[in-house]
């Protein structure tokens, strides 16, 4: 029997609202990102993107929607990207 469990790693980028979306643009391009994970200064968790290797565009577009709703209401947030190592 194989052991699947897939090793991860995570990086946290504090950014302010207005930078929010371009950054996780920038996050999902680089392509290594598993999961992001958006969370208030609070550190209460707003959104959690799950990222695949096929999904793009129309299928990540409401994903950066609410992205953008929530810049909109923050002004300090923590971006936490989940990679696989």
């Amino acid at each position: 029997m194989k052991n699947n469990k897939q090793k991860t790693s995570q990086e946290e980028f504090k950014i302010s609202g207005h930078k929010l979306k371009e950054k996780v643009k920038e996050l999902i391009k680089e392509g290594n990102a598993r999961r992001i994970i958006i969370k208030n200064e609070k550190g209460e968790s707003l959104l959690e993107i799950p990222l695949t290797i096929g999904a793009v565009g129309a299928i990540l577009a409401p994903a950066l929607a609410a992205v953008g709703a929530i810049a909109a209401l923050l002004t300090n947030c923590t971006i936490v990207v989940v990679k696989k190592s």
